[in-house]
């Protein structure tokens, strides 16, 4: 996954070094353009260490594994009042010359402990009444549904700004198709996370709320075809680092859970550009 990423870094950075200076400016991404655009998306996540800190309890478990939870393929996809409960990327951005342009993202991941995986616990557990009262010292632990169940389903939100640059590789003349071009696009961005987590922690009652849990940083790279000047179909793929420290997760006010991780999604989007 690190060297994934890395990859990508570089790719997303060549454009700013200077090294697609060889590629000619997109003709339909001038100055003054705005796009917006509409996607779905599949995740993966590298694995991560966990901690939960509360008044009856503070312990760690390390190299939790966690997946996407892809909705069914169905009329959700393309009904407008059920569009958004499968994992979505919107985004809306304006060229500021020819080839650069900067956008506001919301990515709307899902992320899914894996249950039943045993893991490494280090840490204690006070809870009164509670089978795991005790004294951890890096021992295994299944992390069965008693225990705890981890998701941020609804969902592990990404709203970002980006960065991006986007240049044309194969014009209508090249394709020898009418209306078509073929775009080349890299970028970098930041923002913040905002999950709804959903958390069963031994017998306490959960807290999900949407919550300013932490940050997330990515570079994204992919291909872009125009038809007719104004509407594209864009794949591409996004990979990066999330870190929150302040996950919500029982109803005890200062009861809080944190992670880090590295993310990779690829995404598949329709959306138009018009002049501003």
């Amino acid at each position: 996954m690190k060297k994934v990423l890395l990859a990508g870094i570089f790719f997303a950075l060549s454009p700013f070094c200077g090294a697609q200076n060889m590629i000619k400016s997109n003709p339909y991404s001038s100055k003054e353009r705005i796009f917006i655009y509409w996607g779905y998306n599949r995740g993966q996540f590298s694995k991560t260490d966990i901690h939960f800190k509360g008044q009856e309890y503070n312990f760690t478990l390390k190299s939790v594994i966690a997946k996407d939870r892809p909705t069914p393929l169905s009329t959700l996809y393309i009904n407008p009042t059920q569009i958004t409960i499968p994992q979505y990327n919107f985004r809306i951005g304006y060229f500021i010359n020819p080839k650069y342009s900067i956008s506001f993202g919301f990515d709307h991941m899902k992320y899914v402990m894996e249950q039943d995986q045993t893991v490494t616990i280090n840490g204690k557990i006070g809870a009164s009444d509670s089978e795991y009262d005790r004294t951890y010292n890096n021992e295994p632990i299944k992390l069965s549904g008693n225990f705890l169940r981890f998701e941020h389903t609804n969902g592990l939100n990404y709203l970002n700004l980006e960065l991006r640059r986007m240049d044309n590789i194969l014009s209508r003349e090249n394709l020898k198709i009418r209306h078509i071009d073929l775009n080349i696009f890299t970028g970098v961005g930041a923002g913040i996370l905002y999950p709804k987590t959903d958390v069963s922690l031994l017998s306490f009652e959960e807290n999900d709320q949407w919550h300013l849990a932490g940050y997330g940083l990515d570079v994204v790279g992919g291909l872009n075809l125009t038809f007719f000047k104004h509407f594209f179909i864009q794949a591409e793929v996004k990979g990066g680092y999330i870190n929150m420290p302040d996950i919500l997760t029982t109803n005890f006010p200062n009861d809080r859970a944190s992670q880090h991780f590295f993310f990779l999604q690829e995404n598949l989007n329709i959306g138009f550009v018009v002049k501003f």
